[in-house]
This record gives structure tokens, C-alpha cells and sequence, in this order.
């Protein structure tokens, strides 16, 4: 099996190198690189950057002008944030690919080739879960590939519907991402049992309290209006972006907790329901404050860029803070509840399902 996985590997990374035949678009290698000087740039806000224009030589790929070479004019900053440098050896996409007066191809650089790089972080990803995981890994693959697929159909559902039924559509999805990603994980057993239940309890009981909290707050303080791209009504997405979100903490802490119940169980199979249930107290006390950390770190992290961006052109921290920090932060906060009232759930669950009673 390892030596199938390195030759699909190493084949795929090969066909990605050479498949340029496939592709519409113009694609080029960068033959030769000439850059030259920087000019510095300073705007209002005294922000300073440096620009360098390159002119390189590339030799086409694909297409009618395949073999020839072209002329390329590309100017990138020290910042990149909307422009790329490129070197030799690159690959390149190639826009307005055109023949002047005096037949010399020019082109216009669009971005890298990126195929071989994202096949090598697959191949990767696949290699590590089946060497490392062995069945397990294989099975949280497959859960990863349906997830996904069933993600794609519930945003082509919800384009569908104009955005109608935004919280059904997801909520539903939320609920096959659990049953799914468990069933396959743990199998059909009280264990997968106990960790979905827990799952659906906790997610939907942070969200109740998220939603009453708003609503009792007439949702004082949450800008809407700052999620990006919105085309629809932004308040259920927001909601569902929340439920998606909290729903991989809440999952992956009741799994751990209901793990190490069936682990003292085995270890001790006339163990009491009350043990189970403190054990299992314990242990959600030990990994729920990482959890919550790690929901809180992801959530901002999102916002990162753009708060600098907001930041170095002359905003204010507040005024920073609600139009890219607000959400995220009320999105931790809600998944944080049910990271905690999770914790007594699923110990009880566990308990219930593991446990006996006190005989005389």
C-alpha cells in the first residue's frame, strides 16, 4: 500500500508539471529575469513601500504560440499585497498574449502555477493519515471527502433558494457532518452514539444561548454590515457560520471525553456511573480551555490582515476593532458556551450508557 501511495504521488506531481496542454489559458516558464531599481512609495498615512518593475523573458507552454518565447512586464512591492515577484523557473499563467508591429509576443503576468504544489500538500496529507493512522486515517479521509462534498451541494442549495432557508440548509448540514465524520470514525457503537448526542446537544444549546443573548441585546454592538461578500441576508449566515464553526470544539471534546469513559470502563468494568460521570468532568475541564483558545485564535486570526490594513491607513482601534474583530469575537464567545456546557453533557451521556449501579 505505501509503495502504491508514493508512485500515485510521485505520478501525479509529475502530470501537473507537464499537463500545460490541458489548460485554456496561455501558461509560460520563466526563462530569464531582469529587475530594476526600487522606487520608494509613501502615501497619507506615512505608510512606505518600495516598487520594482521586472521584465522577463518566458517561453510558452500551451496554445497556438507553444515554443516560442514572449516578452513580460510585471511590477511587484516589497508589501506584495496585490502583486507577485517571480523568478526563473517559474511557471506562469499569461493574459493578453498578443504579437506587435514588429512580431514580438507580449504577455501580461496573471499568478503562479500552483497544481503541483496543491497535489504535493494532498498527496501529503493522504500519505501521513494511512502510514500514520493506518484504517482510521483511511476512514477520516473518506469522512473528509464527503464533508466536503455535501458542503459544495449545500451552498448550491442555499444559491438556489436565494438564501431562504439559510439556517435549515446548514443546520442540516451541520447535523450529516457529525453523524458522517463520527459514523465512519468510531463505527456504529455507543460510543459514536454518546459522542453524537452530545455533539447536537451542545451545539444547539450554544446557539439557543447565542441567539437569546442577541436578541436581548437587540444586537447592540454586531456589525452585520462588515462581513465581506455578502450578497444576501447577512444575520443567517452569521448564525450559521457560528453553528459550522462551533460544531468541529464541540465534537472533537465530547469524542475525547467519551474515549477516555470506554478506556475506564474497560480498565475497570464495575466502575459506577457517578466515577464515569466525574472522570469524565475532569477530563472536560482539562481540554476545554485549550479548545476554547484554539476557537478564539481561529476566529481572529481570519481578521488579521485586514485589521493591519485598517490600522495603517489611520483608523481608529475601536473603529478597527467593530468593523473586522466584533464578529469574530462574538463567534468565540458563543462557541465557548458550548465548548463548556458540553462538558457535563457528555459526561452524563457517557455515564449513562457505561455505567451501573451500586450493587450490594
Amino acid at each position: 500500500m505505501l509503495i502504491i501511495i508514493v508512485v500515485v504521488g510521485i505520478g501525479a506531481m509529475i502530470f501537473t508539471m507537464n499537463n500545460q496542454r490541458f489548460y485554456r489559458q496561455p501558461i509560460g516558464q520563466v526563462i530569464t529575469v531582469h529587475n530594476g531599481q526600487s522606487h520608494r512609495t509613501t502615501d497619507q498615512f506615512k505608510n512606505i513601500d518600495h516598487q520594482t518593475s521586472q521584465r522577463l523573458t518566458v517561453r510558452i507552454m500551451n496554445g497556438h504560440y507553444q515554443g516560442q518565447t514572449a516578452k513580460v512586464s510585471n511590477t511587484y512591492s516589497d508589501s506584495q499585497p496585490m502583486d507577485q515577484r517571480f523568478y526563473h523557473g517559474n511557471q506562469i499563467f499569461l493574459s493578453q498574449l498578443h504579437a506587435n508591429k514588429r512580431g514580438q509576443l507580449m504577455a501580461n503576468a496573471s499568478g503562479y502555477k500552483r497544481d503541483t504544489v496543491i497535489v504535493f500538500l494532498l498527496w501529503m496529507v493522504v500519505l501521513l493519515l494511512l502510514v500514520l493512522m493506518g484504517t482510521s486515517g483511511a476512514f477520516a479521509l473518506l469522512s473528509v471527502v464527503i464533508n466536503g462534498i455535501l458542503f459544495i451541494l449545500a451552498i448550491v442549495i442555499d444559491l438556489d433558494n436565494q438564501g431562504a432557508h439559510v439556517l435549515l440548509t446548514f443546520g442540516s448540514l451541520a447535523l450529516a457532518f457529525a453523524a458522517i465524520s463520527l459514523l465512519l470514525v468510531l463505527g456504529p457503537n455507543k460510543k459514536m452514539l454518546a459522542t453524537l448526542l452530545a455533539t447536537i446537544v451542545g451545539t444547539v444549546i450554544s446557539i439557543m444561548v447565542g441567539l437569546f443573548i442577541l436578541e436581548l441585546t437587540h444586537h447592540r454592538g454586531v456589525y452585520y454590515e462588515s462581513m465581506q461578500y455578502v450578497t444576501q441576508v447577512p444575520r443567517p449566515l452569521f448564525i450559521a457560520e457560528i453553528l459550522l464553526g462551533s460544531l468541529g470544539a464541540v465534537m472533537d471534546e465530547s469524542s475525547d471525553i467519551i474515549a477516555t469513559l470506554f478506556e475506564l470502563k474497560q480498565l475497570n468494568p464495575a466502575i459506577g456511573r457517578w466515577q464515569l460521570f466525574m472522570s469524565g468532568r475532569n477530563v472536560g475541564k482539562s481540554i476545554m480551555g485549550p479548545l476554547v483558545n484554539v476557537l478564539f485564535l481561529i476566529f481572529m486570526a481570519d481578521t488579521f490582515t485586514s485589521s493591519l490594513l485598517f490600522l495603517k491607513n489611520g483608523n481608529s482601534w475601536g473603529y478597527t476593532f467593530d468593523m473586522n474583530m466584533s464578529l469574530g469575537m462574538v463567534q468565540s464567545l458563543i462557541s465557548g458556551i458550548g465548548i463548556v456546557i458540553v462538558v457535563p453533557v457528555v459526561s452524563a451521556l457517557g455515564a449513562l450508557l457505561l455505567g451501573r449501579r451500586k450493587s450490594a
